[in-house]
Formats: structure tokens, C-alpha cells, sequence
């Protein structure tokens, strides 16, 4: 059918450029989708939006078509770029084991862009990956904000150090003689080192400068998190490890992001009243271990509740060593989760809870040029994402 085919400019542009994306549907998360909308692109830049009708694209414009057009897809929590797509232990960065607390630990360090996982998971429409080191540890370290076009780590991340991320539960207990080896140990060392970081923070400010103290990397990172300039994302799946989580950002007083929560159904009122947001669990999350009472209505049961919710790829222990979360989105929204809810917590709804809404997460006049453009209903499996824009910088799909 002549409706199912769009006409794309297979022309790789870059972000001085000046671009005009037009979709038969636009969905800009700023309001009711644009039928027949028009994008107008300028040095990276959004500098218009609307219908075909009441936008003149301007001579010499680039031209770009496709049947729905959405801001570039947000993965709120990931490791791509850490964990390889060669499932080798050379190419696996995402965990190192020596340690339970290890917050000083960079993604910015290790995270490798030029990994295909980065150019594979952009072939769907992820254009931000809020990526770092996995739960396996009571603190594995840092993760970053970066987009799925940068080369350059050292100067090109969004935020190169977004979140420090945590974990309790089975994955924060190691085996045989190692610490922890007990839920209770677990909480009792990352409390304890979030008091050490109170007294480091104290010493830092004082006003004696003879009395500052040296320099500690690990405490630093927790520190941000105390002075509330970066959150702490807590996995946790079982319901008993999730209370023990807003236990502690209640003593603390913290930003906590709860991640993963499979039984968070059974504290909806808890998770509500502490004002906490959750990037749920990837929909299709193997239903074994902490997360053996997962349900694929999971994000549609905290949205219902009122609760702020963005979606996940996570950590993927099988190849290719990633999931897709275009296609979790697309089985929340198959499992209840209304499907405007679903394409926000992979757009607008995962920049508020990052803190880059200003940047990206959905399109209106001054903010990143990031598209993802597709050939039907991106939940749709025969749907193909044609390609994306990136700061005004047109990426073909090759997936």
C-alpha cells in the first residue's frame, strides 16, 4: 500500500546543516501528535515544528520523509559500550569484582563507542544511553549520559558522570568468604560508607582550609550524591530490598532512582509517598532469581499509581549482550501500559528523571535535533527505523 512506503534521503549530514524532517505523523511529547508535521533543523538545533500547512520548508533545505517521526529514543539505563558485543572476558567492562564499593569507578573510562552494540541499538532510534556498570555489586560505580554518535568520549558525553549505581539483594551478595555475604551486611556497609562520605563532605566544607582533607575519589563520588548533585540508583527487585532502599534515602536524604523493582507492585503507596521514580525492569526480564516475580504489567501498575516511570535495557548477560528498549517499551505498551506512556518512558519521561529534559526527550524550538525515524507505529515489529538525526546529523539505520 502507497501509504506504508516513505520516501528517505539516504544523504549523511552534518550538524551545521540545515534539515527539514517531514513525517505523516509526528509525535513531539509536547502535546497531541502533528499529522502531516514539519521539522525545521538548524546548527544541531530544533528551530521549528508544526503542520506541513503552516510551515514553509526554506530553499536549499535537506529533505528527510518518514511515516512517523519521534524524538530520538532514551535508554535510561544501560551498558552498552561497557559490555561488548564479543562476550569475551577482554570486552566485558561493565563489573569489576575486587571490591563491593566501588563508586569512583567511571563509565567514562571504560565506555567504548566504537563497540557495534552502540551503532546496533542506534539502527532502532536510541540516540541517548544513560550507561554504565551493572548491579553485581553493593556499589559498582558510575554510570554517563552520552549519545550514540559520539567518538570522542573526553569532550562529547552529556554528562559524563550522571548517577552513581548500587544494588541490594542477590546481586550485591557475593559468594563463599566475600563481603557481603548477607542482605543485612550489605545495607550495613553501604551505610556505613555513606556516613564516612557525611564527615568527608563536613571536613571539605569547613573553614579551616588546614583542615581539609585529602582527596578521596570514592568519597567524592558519594558526596555528589549527599549534596544531592547526582542521584543514587538502587537495584533492587525484591520488595523487602526496595523498602531497605527508600529506608535509606529516607536517612540519608538523597535522590534515589529504584531500578529494576520486580514486586514493586506491592509497595505502590510506599514508592508513591517517598516521591521516588523507577526505571522498570526490561518488560521481557527473565523471570528467575530476585526477579522471579516480575510481570510484564509491572510498568503499567506504577504509571496507574501515578509514579514516574522510565524503561531500560539493562544489563543483558546473554549475546548480543543488550536489549532493545524500543521493543520493552513495545511490550509494556502490549501489557497495559497506555501506548503515549510507553513511547514517553523511552522519551520524555526518561529525560526528567535523568535531568536533561532541557536538552532532549522531545522536539519543540531550541532543543537537540535528536530524531528517530520510522517506516509505521514504532511498536509495531514489521516497522523498520529508517534512521536517525543527532544533533542535526542524519545516521542511516543499517540494522
Amino acid at each position: 500500500m502507497k501509504a506504508f512506503f516513505v520516501t528517505f534521503i539516504l544523504t549523511t549530514l552534518t550538524a551545521s546543516a540545515q534539515l527539514a524532517v517531514q513525517g505523516e505523523t509526528i509525535h513531539t511529547m509536547e502535546g497531541d501528535p502533528i499529522a502531516d508535521g514539519v521539522i525545521l533543523i538548524e546548527s544541531g538545533k530544533i528551530t521549528a515544528v508544526g503542520s506541513a500547512s503552516e510551515i514553509v520548508i526554506p530553499e536549499g533545505y535537506e529533505t528527510l520523509s518518514a511515516k512517523v517521526v519521534t524524538p530520538g529514543i532514551i535508554d535510561a539505563h544501560a551498558t552498552v559500550g561497557l559490555s561488548g558485543i564479543l562476550n569475551y572476558d577482554h570486552d566485558q567492562e561493565q563489573l569489576e569484582k575486587s571490591a563491593p564499593i566501588q563508586p569512583e569507578l567511571r563509565a567514562l573510562d571504560a565506555y567504548n563507542p566504537r563497540d557495534p552494540l552502540v551503532s546496533w541499538v542506534r539502527g532502532f532510534g536510541v540516540t541517548t544511553v544513560n550507561t554504565g556498570h551493572s548491579p553485581g555489586a553493593v556499589i559498582s560505580g558510575q554510570a554517563m549520559l552520552i549519545k550514540t554518535n559520539r567518538l570522542n568520549v573526553s569532550d562529547g558525553a552529556l554528562q559524563p558522570f550522571s548517577m552513581v549505581m548500587a544494588s541490594l539483594g542477590s546481586a550485591s551478595l557475593a559468594s563463599g568468604t566475600s563481603v557481603p555475604g548477607t542482605r543485612a551486611k550489605a545495607v550495613a556497609i553501604l551505610r556505613t560508607e555513606l556516613i564516612k562520605a557525611q564527615s568527608y563532605l563536613k571536613k571539605v566544607n569547613a573553614d579551616d582550609p588546614d583542615k581539609a582533607p585529602d582527596r578521596d575519589l570514592r568519597l567524592e563520588a558519594l558526596a555528589a550524591v549527599l549534596e544531592k548533585k547526582k542521584p543514587l540508583l538502587i537495584t533492587a527487585h525484591r520488595h523487602h530490598d526496595i523498602q531497605a532502599a527508600l529506608r535509606l534515602a529516607k536517612e540519608f536524604d538523597f535522590r534515589l532512582i529504584l531500578d529494576g523493582a520486580s514486586e514493586a507492585y506491592d509497595l505502590l503507596d510506599e514508592i508513591k509517598a517517598a516521591g521516588v521514580p523507577v526505571i522498570v525492569h526490561p518488560t521481557m526480564i527473565r523471570a528467575q532469581g530476585d526477579a522471579e516475580n516480575a510481570t510484564f504489567a509491572c510498568a503499567q501498575k506504577l504509571h496507574a499509581h501515578g509514579i514516574p516511570i522510565a524503561l531500560q535495557s539493562g544489563f543483558e548477560a546473554y549475546v548480543p549482550k543488550t536489549r532493545v528498549v524500543l521493543f520493552e517499551a513495545g511490550m509494556a505498551a502490549a501489557y497495559g501500559l497506555p501506548k503515549e506512556a510507553a513511547l514517553a518512558a523511552i522519551t520524555r519521561d526518561a529525560a526528567v528523571i535523568l535531568g536533561i529534559e532541557d536538552r532532549v526527550g522531545s522536539l519543540s524550538p531550541g532543543k537537540d535535533a535528536d530524531l528517530a525515524l520510522y517506516d509505521g507505529d514504532p511498536f509495531e515489529y514489521t516497522t523498520h527505523c529508517l534512521g536517525v538525526v543527532i544533533d542535526g546529523e542524519h545516521l542511516p539505520s543499517t540494522n
